[in-house]
């Protein structure tokens, strides 16, 4: 109970009671109690575009005091840790927030005062079952770097190679639980006072930061990202990701190979080093694109601090990635609709965007396409009068997404994680390279990915690769014909007068193709397939009714 009145109080200290949306009796009387003698003024209204311009309306600044952006990260900072990760995390909401709020919460770094280097040290020991003196050559016990969540130390290994030990706080996890249930009442509290709240979607946020900040909590969970992330980037040779050593690492340990480079922002270094920005920042661009769809997985907390240069060739400089606790994965099919999302708008193709964003699911079956086309175009079409160079793909992103939150878009994990990096990459991008022409890369990279995919080539590689759960089910139609054939009879006996068309002709001769298709492409050395397709076709012809 303690937790919740700090929260309340700070609340209430910032004056964050004009960041409440809404006319209606509850949402006035939380605007007053947050805001005491400033309640405000909002606008009433619907939809989720109308939640945003309501906040966009709030007064953005005190008679003497910071703005309102500021007013909420200072809060969050006195906070601590813990609601210092969580607006991290609600800066990505985009389609959510007003940009000026956004913006300065994103501005929020993790970064906090050391726990005693004794206290680590026995963690580790406690951890790996031996003392440090017996685990590591050496061991630095002035922290190289400090988190909410864990802490960094400098070690040598046994056999002589640098390396540095990620270790988690001492009692974090009780203290992260504590907060995460003070969130979840307050955001269940702000949805039930109103609609307009309700449009905020708070306790689906924390539900999202409550996956995050679990999955950090293990750091097995970082050093198997890393692991895979280093062997998907390792063909390229655009960015290379560190070691990870197995058998120092638990669930609350982790130890990685030292790396050593310039940090990315640190731009009079790279200068100094002569890197060629331009280089730089088109390989940023294209590393994005190629985890996001060759690799189906990206790390997705590329922000300057976990990014370094090695500018041992200058006109080929090479990235250093670190801190792999959030990644990001597509499925193939949003793989699909994102690519096809993206050429579209850079084609202004909106009516085919909002097409794509109803065959995918993304919004109801039943939105009206020439509604939701003429929102997004509202939105994009402004951004077109720029000169292609000062147009942001991640912004337009964004745009896309907050034109389909009024539509009802539950805009899904992995997707907010997709529009926060390449917002981080292109804001990388233009800071080094203020030219970089984001287009110029992204379409002849989407256009060539797509007909890479339905290449014969990639059709028959996808075939073998599903050709065993197609023998599978093809396996299965022996036993499943007769069983359907006696529910047909059984249903014609009942002699009902409407009875419905079955579906199964249409899957049997699809299915039946299919099997076909593998046994002749995939699998010739096994006709039996290909016969078992042509008999599986043949039933459903026989079946279909006359």
């Amino acid at each position: 109970m303690s937790r919740v009145i700090t929260f309340l109080s700070t609340a209430r200290k910032y004056q964050l009671g004009d960041l409440i949306p809404g006319g209606g009796k509850g949402a006035r009387f939380l605007r007053w109690a947050l805001a005491g003698q400033r309640t405000g003024r909002s606008a009433t209204g619907g939809g989720a575009d109308s939640t945003k311009q309501q906040l966009g309306r709030g007064d953005r600044t005190t008679i003497n005091g910071p703005c309102r952006g500021e007013r909420l990260r200072l809060a969050l900072q006195e906070l601590g840790p813990v609601a210092i990760k969580f607006g991290q995390l609600l800066s990505t909401r985009r389609d959510l927030l007003p940009d000026d709020l956004a913006d300065e919460l994103a501005l929020l770094q993790d970064k906090v005062a050391p726990f005693e280097s004794a206290k680590a040290a026995a963690s580790i020991e406690h951890e790996l079952g031996k003392s440090t003196d017996e685990l590591f050559r050496g061991f630095e016990y002035e922290p190289l770097a400090a988190a909410s969540v864990a802490q960094v130390h400098s070690v040598t290994l046994a056999d002589g190679e640098s390396a540095v030990i990620k270790v988690l706080r001492p009692g974090i996890e009780k203290q992260i639980a504590a907060d995460i249930r003070v969130l979840k009442r307050l955001a269940k509290i702000i949805h039930s006072i109103s609609d307009d709240l309700k449009r905020l979607r708070l306790p689906e946020v924390v539900e999202d930061y409550e996956a995050t900040i679990t999955a950090e909590l293990d750091l097995r969970h970082e050093a198997a990202n890393a692991s895979l992330l280093k062997r998907n980037t390792s063909k390229h040779k655009l960015v290379y990701v560190p070691t990870v050593f197995w058998d120092y690492s638990s669930p609350r340990t982790m130890v990685s190979e030292k790396i050593s480079g310039i940090p990315i922002g640190d731009i009079p270094a790279l200068n100094e080093a002569a890197v060629n920005m331009k280089v730089l920042a088109e390989r940023g661009v294209e590393i994005f694109f190629s985890q996001v769809f060759d690799d189906c997985f990206f790390h997705a907390d590329m922000h300057p601090g976990n990014i370094f240069v090695d500018a041992t060739d200058p006109q080929k400089p090479t990235y250093i990635a670190i801190d792999c606790a959030i990644v990001g994965q597509l499925s193939r099919e949003d793989q699909y609709y994102v690519a096809r999302n993206l050429l579209a708008i850079l084609q202004r193709n909106y009516r085919l965007v909002a097409e794509l964003h109803i065959e995918s699911g993304w919004v109801p079956a039943a939105t009206r396409v020439q509604d939701f086309e003429s929102t997004i175009r509202m939105l994009c079409e402004p951004i077109f009068d720029r000169p292609l160079h000062e147009i942001s793909l991640g912004h337009m992103l964004v745009n896309l997404f907050r034109a389909a939150s009024s539509f009802d878009m539950r805009v899904q994990p992995q997707l907010v994680l997709l529009q926060k990096t390449l917002l981080n990459i292109e804001g990388l991008g233009r800071q080094l390279y203020p030219e970089l022409n984001l287009w110029e890369t992204a379409k002849p990279f989407l256009e060539d990915w797509l007909k890479r995919q339905y290449s014969p080539m990639n059709v028959v590689r996808q075939l073998k690769r599903d050709a065993p759960a197609f023998v599978h089910h093809a396996s299965q139609l022996p036993e499943v014909i007769p069983q359907f054939l006696a529910m047909q009879r059984r249903g014609l006996k009942e002699d009902k007068p409407e009875l419905k068309a079955s579906p199964l002709p249409s899957l049997l001769i699809g299915a039946g193709f299919a099997t076909v298709a593998i046994g002749v492409i995939a699998l010739p050395e096994l006709p039996v397939i290909a016969v078992s397709g042509i008999a599986a076709a043949a039933v459903g012809l026989l079946l279909l009714p006359r």
